[in-house]
This record gives C-alpha cells, structure tokens and sequence, in this order.
C-alpha cells in the first residue's frame, strides 16, 4: 500500500513543492498582530487543500473567546478505516516565528528561494515543509488507495510559536471532536536524514517577565551617575546570579524532582553521534557549560534558564546621557521530567526577589504554568511502528534522541486527552530554525513522501486495542 502511494507522490513533486511555496507566503506570524492577513491566508489555503483531498468536519476550532492570542485551529478528518483500527491524530502548525533582523537575510524570508537543493523561507524547516507532508501523505492515500490505512484526525494549531497558550481551552472545548488513540506529530525532527533518529521526548518549557525599578524617573548621567542606582547595571547584575561561570543554573530548589541523570539516559545520548567541534564551529562560539555533561545532554537532558531579553534606557540611534531607571527583562526556562512549571517560575520568582538589592524594585508580569517535559514510553506502538519503519528505510535500528526544545501539544494532549504522541518531523537541526536564513532541506521533502506513507501503513497493520488508554486531567 505504502509502495503505490509513495510512487504516486513522487510523481506530484512539483505540485507539492509549489503548493509549499505557495504556503510558505503566507507570512503568518502569530505572535504580531500585524501579521493577521498572513495568518488568516494560511488557514484558508489549509483549509481549501483539506476539502479538495477528501476530509470530512473540516472546520475552524475557535479559542474561546478571551483566551491569550486566539488564533484558531484547523481540523479535518478521515475516519473510513472501521472501529477497530487506530485513530491517528496528525499534528502540525501553520504559524511561524518572525523573520526579524530582515537584513541578514540572502533572500525575502516569505519568498521561498532554492539555492543548492535548500527552499529557503521563514517556515520551510519549522514546521510548514513537515506539515505539508503529512497532508499530502493523506491525500495520496485517499486519491490512490480510496482511503487510509488509519482512521485520521488532522489537526493543525495556529499558537504553537508562541507557547500554545489558548490550547487547554482548546482542548477542553472540543474534546470528543480530538479523541484519538496515538498522534503523529510533524513537528519535532528526526526521521529524515542519513542518520536514523526516533525522537522520543521533548523539554518542557516556562516564561517570566520582570521590570526591574531603581527610581521614580529618568535623570541625567551628569548630574547623577556616581550617585544613583543606574536599572540596566542592576537588571545586568541580577540576572548574571543565576548562573556560574559554567553556566550551572543557582537558584535554590530548580531542580526539585530532577532525577540524577541515568546510565541508561547517557547511553541514550551517546547513540546518536555529535562533533562537538563542529557544533561549536557551526555557531561561531566557544565551547561552554557544565563539563560534567556532554553537549546533546545539557541541550536534550538538561534544564536550563535563558535571558531571551533585556532591555531599558535609550537604545535608538545616537546618544542620550541618561540614567534609566527602569529596565525590564524576558526569561524561559527548559524543563527535564520531574520539573514543575509553576514551581519553577515560583523559584526563579524567589531568588530574584532574594538577590535584588535595597533600592531596587521588581514587578513581575507573566501567565502563570507552562508545558512539563515529554517522554514515549518504550514500550508503545508508536515506537514500535516508526522504528520498523526508520529500520526498513535506512538500513540500521534508529537512535533515540530527544528534542531540546518544546512542542507543547505532546504534554497537553498526554494530559487532557489521554493521547501519547511521536514527533516524526523532517526537520534537521542545522535548518536555522528560528533565525535568518531558515531553510528545509529539498531532500527532507522527498524522503518524507517516503517514510509518511510508510508509518501510515505500519499502523494500520495494528489495532485500537493495541494503544494504551491513559487517565486524563
């Protein structure tokens, strides 16, 4: 089945890769709200393709109303293959980050451009050209073989760039409509490439803002330097306590719950080969971080506290000899398994308000939880499935690897719907996700119209019976 499929999309390449820029246009950035056309011509392009391939119940899942940004979801559904086999959710997301700086850009971010086998676009990697796949992995079964080997829920999220915060409404909103017994998701990389990797797990991730106040108002740097608590010396001083010169986070109580890293973890770690060298040199940086633990481990295994942002005083062009006395900061953390997000913004809360010297004031303004660390167990059929599938493709058992950074409708659908999740993303890490110059890789393309139709069927060899059924929330 797999075999008649993959020829046929083989066939329909430059039709899908158009389809992809023509996707990839759309500059939907979800976190700006000048961005909202963009945003709405992603959707009904989605939306447009679900219906001609054949779904059913495609529809807009609305956030309700007064939850966070509110972009809504897209879902269609397929769900002809009878009771007893598996419903499959397919996950993906339609927003993306900003491309901002523009200048260090070598082509228009929302302009997809080929340079040497790369389709470079804001997007390509992360996640539109997975994304794509999965849906035209549907449409070739449907078009080909009349149906999917699977019962298919898509379902394709428009926040996931910015933490997913309407999500659990989301969910809560439509939880009948979302039941499945496993999903698929296309974020998160790992199966294309020369090296076979299952990615099995992902950190979990929270947020905090604070404005930092020396102050009643801005004065002048002549009149009172030498004298006055300048807020950009003090939100710098306050912010380099929460690490070491290693890097080893120090707030009291952050890693409460973390389990000593396992033999077994790092033998995990080690399966899938990384040239530190070369990692360091592929960002321009020296090497950096707690020695007692090797790269993919403090990037995959490790948790973290990153000043995303800092700012205050005067930061246009020119000079302006003042003395803030304000300055406001964004932090996130990386979560493992065993961390809490609300116990974790309550300790870095904690210590910053402990290292805060008199004089200076902290004001706080941040949502409450985030997303806790995601792990598959070893013994479901969605590894089982996708690791006879990266086996019979590539020659060799997959590595099992975990992404460093967070996608968080794995935790929220294991949590509220009972549904355990595979990332099975096309994705590499060096696509500079995120940055100037992202890029998905045209071969990524071509093996993921491959290895789609491939777990697809893989699955449909199993049944419902055979997924676990968890508690939920």
């Amino acid at each position: 089945m797999s075999e008649r499929v993959a020829e046929y999309l083989a066939g329909q390449r430059e039709a899908i890769l158009e389809r992809l820029r023509t996707l990839i246009r759309f500059p939907s950035v979800s976190t700006d709200p000048a961005f909202a056309e963009g945003m709405r011509g992603a959707r009904d392009f989605l939306l447009d393709r679900l219906r001609a391939i054949g779904l059913t119940d495609v529809r807009l899942l609305d956030a309700p109303k007064g939850d966070s940004i509110g972009q809504p979801a897209i879902f269609g559904a397929w769900t002809g293959a009878g009771p007893d086999r598996p419903t499959i959710m397919i996950y993906g997301h339609y927003d993306v980050q900003p491309a901002d700086p523009l200048e260090l850009w070598h082509s228009p971010p929302f302009e997809p451009t080929i340079r040497d086998g790369r389709l470079y676009a804001r997007g390509a990697s992360d996640v539109k050209g997975s994304t794509l796949v999965a849906v035209e992995t549907v449409a070739g079964f449907l078009a080909v073989e009349g149906g999917c080997p699977v019962n298919v829920k898509l379902f394709l999220e428009g926040e996931e760039e910015v933490g997913s915060p309407s999500l659990p409404a989301l969910i809560e909103a439509n939880r009948g409509l979302l039941a499945a017994d496993a999903m698929l998701s296309a974020d998160g990389g790992g199966a294309a490439g020369p090296l076979p990797a299952l990615n099995i797990g992902c950190r979990g991730t929270c947020a905090l803002q604070f404005s930092l106040r020396t102050a009643r108002k801005d004065a002048h740097s002549g009149k009172v330097g030498g004298a006055m608590r300048n807020a950009l010396h003090e939100m710098a001083r306050l912010l380099a306590t929460l690490h070491d010169d290693q890097g080893r986070v120090l707030v009291q109580g952050f890693e409460a719950g973390v389990p000593p890293l396992s033999n077994a973890l790092r033998t995990e770690a080690a399966s899938l080969p990384l040239d530190e060298a070369a990692w360091y040199a592929e960002f321009g940086a020296e090497p950096f971080g707690d020695p007692a633990y090797t790269v993919r481990e403090r990037t995959t295994m490790r948790p973290t506290v990153e000043v995303n942002g800092m700012w205050g005083g005067y930061t246009a062009e020119g000079s302006k000899t003042v003395t803030p006395c304000e300055a406001h900061a964004k932090l996130t953390m990386r979560l493992v398994p065993g961390q809490d997000p609300a116990a974790v913004q309550a300790a870095v809360r904690a210590h910053l308000e402990r290292h805060a010297p008199r004089g200076v004031a902290l004001e706080f303004h941040y949502r409450p939880g985030g997303t806790r660390a995601f792990t598959l167990a070893a013994d479901h059929p969605l590894r089982a499935a996708a690791g006879a599938v990266l086996e019979r493709e590539k020659g060799a058992a997959p590595a099992v690897t975990r992404l460093g950074g967070t996608v968080p409708i794995t935790t929220l659908f294991q949590e509220r719907l009972g549904i355990d999740s595979l990332m099975f993303g096309l994705a590499s890490p060096d696509e500079d996700a995120h940055a100037p110059n992202e890029f998905f890789r045209l071969s990524s393309l071509e093996e993921g119209l491959r290895l789609w139709p491939m777990i697809l069927t893989e699955l449909g060899r199993m049944r419902a019976a055979d997924f676990p059924k968890r508690a939920v929330a």
